[in-house]
């Protein structure tokens, strides 16, 4: 991913080096929309594409209750993504393979946030 002589234990997550990995991608493919979605689509799908990672790493290292809140939010923002990537189909600005990687990657981390939400109230 990236090399720091810091680290910070939240970039141990799997999920999170995932949404991190997601919002590049999406920050890449929204610059190729047309311009006039720039302040539309293109700025609403990447915000909803870095919320995913932020959210995971606003929420960790604090009580499970707070994480738990925040990765709810994670996964609030994922679904936005699946909203955005289809309007993004239907306006021709990605294929269909993109259309159905993005939701793949989606997908994955909704799962992987769903059972870090379960796994803290198991606690």
């Amino acid at each position: 991913m990236f090399k720091s002589e810091y680290h910070f234990k939240f970039e141990d997550l799997i999920v999170y080096q995932k949404a991190m990995n997601f919002g590049e991608k999406i920050n890449s493919i929204t610059e190729t929309f047309p311009k006039k979605e720039m302040y539309r689509l293109s700025s609403q799908y990447a915000r909803a594409a870095d919320s995913i990672a932020a959210n995971i790493s606003e929420g960790y290292g604090s009580t499970d209750a707070n994480f738990n809140r925040y990765l709810k939010m994670a996964w609030d923002s994922s679904h936005e993504c699946v909203t955005w990537n289809t309007k993004a189909f239907l306006r021709n600005y990605i294929d269909q393979n993109q259309f159905e990687e993005n939701r793949r990657m989606l997908t994955e981390m909704g799962k992987m946030i769903s059972a870090l939400r379960r796994s803290l109230k198991n606690k």
